[in-house]
């Protein structure tokens, strides 16, 4: 009996989040056969994403918006607060969108609702095979990738996305190292609700520990991300839902009047991670695979959004030329595309987080005065929004 031949795709995605996903639908959309290899399965929290810049456009471009959009927060204000109790302390800065002509900056959304309008866009691509089990083995060829599932099912791609976040299996596979530094931080996630309104204003506070941000939901709602020792993580975590609003509500210094804790808390251990190349061997790297970073000003899923949308474009371009998708020339464009972006943005978060918990006075200064800039000259003030949202050389 002979063995039927391993179906064959123009490229295979790996990974079911948001990036992964999104990679899928963007390579589909364009006419690539893409398969997509990730279980169907409910996601497991409640944190949410803040759309950023041409997050919200790209999702527009691929008809995924439009589902989900009801069930996002507006973010039309941001507000930094030096909450810390040192000696040089930063003036609180506040960036409100239509300084640079936008309605807002961006909308924030639970993960698991933008899942559901992207498995529902993914189920109407002829393009994309849903795949519904999980890697167990990739292996490089010349020719292409071959892709074995834990059920067995085997499939072969010119190209591979690797979505499949920070132990990732394709990364293994394309021989890529990464360097890792956990950070003595964690942080605890949970949504709320409150007795006074948002105004759609993201509200963060820095603390010696970390930020605590809050960030709007529809209604007066808010999610909240809240970065500490780990060990002020679990005893956090463990409080009662009185208990933790009350700490909640005091580091919040009561702005938002009463709160009340949603059901679902979770506690993440923090960590920066940068791989030493984003491709190699017919696969890229998307999303988490490719970086891991602090969840300071949001960057982290918006990065991802930009992989997929890079990497789609580069692979219409080779294919519209009649270039093989996963010819070397082919990933060194996706990496050359994606690598100032990734290690500039993993610079900026490192180095935010660093200064604000130094206790170093010089670095406290230097903190203290770009705050200052911030706060007091336009320019720069509407440069950083800008910068903030989306690199203005992305793309050149």
């Amino acid at each position: 009996m002979t063995e039927r031949p391993s179906p064959f795709y123009q490229a295979a995605v790996v990974g079911g989040g948001p990036a992964g996903l999104a990679t899928a639908i963007a390579l589909a959309q364009e006419g690539v056969s893409t398969a997509l290899v990730a279980r169907r399965s409910p996601y497991a929290d409640n944190r949410t994403t803040a759309l950023l810049g041409g997050s919200v456009d790209f999702l527009q471009s691929l008809d995924i918006w439009h589902r989900c959009s009801a069930h996002a927060a507006a973010l039309r204000v941001m507000r930094l607060v030096d909450d810390t109790r040192r000696l040089i302390r930063s003036p609180e800065v506040k960036f409100s969108s239509d300084e640079i002509g936008l309605e807002a900056f961006g909308y924030n959304i639970e993960n698991s609702l933008l899942l559901v309008a992207m498995e529902a866009r993914a189920a109407e691509l002829p393009n994309l095979t849903r795949i519904d089990d999980e890697a167990q083995s990739v292996v490089t060829g010349r020719s292409s990738v071959t892709i074995t599932t834990k059920q067995g099912q085997s499939l072969t791609a010119a190209l591979v996305a690797g979505a499949d976040g920070r132990h990732s299996l394709c990364r293994e596979a394309a021989g890529i190292g990464v360097k890792r530094r956990k950070l003595n931080q964690s942080a605890l996630t949970l949504n709320i609700g409150h007795a006074r309104p948002h105004h759609d204003c993201s509200t963060e506070f820095h603390t010696e520990s970390g930020p605590c941000v809050f960030v709007p939901l529809p209604g007066q709602r808010s999610s909240i991300v809240w970065v500490v020792r780990p060990d002020e993580a679990e005893r956090l975590k463990a409080l009662d839902d009185e208990q933790l609003a009350l700490a909640l509500e005091k580091q919040s210094h009561s702005i938002f009047g009463k709160l009340t804790i949603a059901p679902g808390r979770h506690v993440f251990p923090l960590a920066i991670e940068t791989p030493d190349r984003l491709a190699a061997g017919r696969i890229v790297l998307v999303g988490e695979s490719a970086h891991v970073i602090p969840p300071i000003g949001a960057q982290g899923l918006n990065m991802g959004l930009r992989d997929a949308a890079d990497l789609t474009n580069i692979v219409r371009d080779a294919l519209s030329m009649g270039s093989d998708p996963g010819a070397d020339d082919v990933l060194q464009r996706y990496a050359r595309a994606r690598r100032a972006d990734v290690f500039s943005r993993t610079f900026a978060v490192d180095m935010a987080n660093r200064t604000l918990l130094s206790d170093f006075l010089p670095a406290q200064s230097l903190r203290a005065a770009g705050m200052h800039l911030l706060d007091r000259v336009g320019p720069i003030r509407r440069l950083a929004m800008r910068e903030g949202l989306s690199p203005s050389w992305r793309g050149r």
